[in-house]
């Protein structure tokens, strides 16, 4: 299959797609603000540098797009038909770094959370940030939404 659009272009494309304060990261703050829990932004001085960093409970919270981060199952997680090597390259290499950073976070006995993308678009968003104000009061090491399917509509 070939690219629908021409190389400039989507060099273009790619070049705009943002790598923090993301419209689901700055959801997922906003309503975090909301419930009362104070937080850091993109803690260089940890591992991965997590979304979110809420020290006095030693958690960490990462927002993870579907398709950079291959949320497994999930519809938004497609491989371009273009350069497909590149692209399973690029994602197997993002799937590695994320187990590592979550392994070392863990080691250094930090809670983590992985929130999808898809878990906080509607109609699911409500039960995510629910699942995660519960997570962060509680005592349990690790956290990610679950897999979220869009609707089938029928016509």
């Amino acid at each position: 299959m070939v690219d629908v659009v021409d190389a400039a272009t989507r060099s273009r494309m790619m070049s705009g797609i943002r790598g923090t304060d993301t419209r689901p990261e700055t959801f997922l703050r906003k309503a975090l603000h909301r419930a009362g829990f104070r937080y850091r932004l993109h803690a260089a001085k940890l591992p991965g540098r997590p979304d979110i960093v809420l020290a006095s409970r030693r958690a960490a919270i990462f927002m993870h797009g579907c398709f950079w981060h291959r949320h497994e199952g999930c519809h938004w997680c497609t491989t371009p038909a273009s350069n497909v090597e590149f692209w399973r390259s690029k994602f197997e290499r993002n799937v590695e770094r994320d187990r590592t950073v979550v392994e070392t976070l863990h080691s250094m006995e930090w809670r983590t959370a992985i929130i999808w993308e898809c878990g906080l678009r509607q109609p699911y968003a409500a039960s995510t940030l629910e699942d995660i104000v519960t997570w962060l009061r509680s005592d349990d090491v690790a956290y990610e939404s679950a897999l979220v399917r869009p609707r089938v509509t029928s016509d």
